[in-house]
C-alpha cells in the first residue's frame, strides 16, 4: 500500500543538489509525485511529495536525515496523504503585475480568504521594467473557487480590488 511523505529542504544553492537529493529518494524506493523547487537568493528550496511503501519511506526518513546533515540542508519531513479530488472547487489562475510595493501578496490572500477561495500555488518575482528600470512585481496564483460563488460577481469584485491597488491583473479559468 502506498504511503506518502511531504519533504521540505532548504540549503546553500549549488550545482548538483537536486540530483543528490533525488538520487537518495530514488535509491530508497521513493517516487516523487509532486515537487516545487527554486533558487531563493543564495539558497535553494525544495518541497516534494514522495510516495512509496512503508519500508521505503522509513528508509528514506533515515537516509535523508544523514544526507541533510552532510549537505548543510534544513530538512523537514511529515507523513501525509495526497489531496483528494475536490469537485466543488473550480481551478482559476490570477496573474498580476504592478510597481513593486509592500503587501500585494497579503492583499490578494485576504481577498481570497474573505470569499472562501483556496490558494493552491503562489509564485512571485521582482524585475526591472524594460524602459524605465522601475522595479515591477509579478505574482501568479492558482486558486480554487467554490462553485457556489457567482463568477461574474467575483470577477467584478476582483477588478475593483485590483483597480484600487493599481494592479494590472487577469482572473481566468485554469487551462488544462
Amino acid at each position: 500500500m502506498k504511503q506518502h511523505i511531504a519533504i521540505s529542504a532548504i540549503g546553500p544553492d549549488r550545482t548538483g543538489l537536486v540530483h543528490e537529493l533525488t538520487r537518495v529518494i530514488s535509491d530508497c524506493g521513493g517516487n516523487i509525485s509532486e515537487s516545487r523547487m527554486a533558487s531563493l537568493g543564495n539558497e535553494f528550496a525544495m518541497v516534494l511529495l514522495v510516495a512509496g511503501n512503508w519500508h521505503s519511506l522509513a528508509k528514506l526518513e533515515s537516509e535523508l536525515g544523514r544526507f541533510a546533515a552532510e549537505a548543510g540542508l534544513t530538512l523537514h519531513m511529515h507523513r501525509t496523504e495526497p489531496r483528494s479530488a475536490r469537485t466543488e472547487l473550480l481551478p482559476y489562475s490570477i496573474d498580476a503585475v504592478c510597481l513593486d510595493q509592500t503587501g500585494i501578496v497579503s492583499a490578494l490572500a485576504g481577498f481570497c480568504s474573505a470569499r472562501g477561495i483556496d490558494i493552491a500555488e503562489v509564485a512571485t518575482r521582482i524585475y526591472p521594467a524594460a524602459h524605465t528600470g522601475a522595479l515591477m512585481f509579478a505574482v501568479q496564483m492558482i486558486i480554487n473557487v467554490p462553485s457556489k460563488l457567482h463568477l461574474a460577481h467575483l470577477r467584478e469584485e476582483f477588478m475593483e480590488f485590483c483597480d484600487a491597488r493599481n494592479l494590472d491583473a487577469i482572473l481566468e479559468p485554469v487551462k488544462s
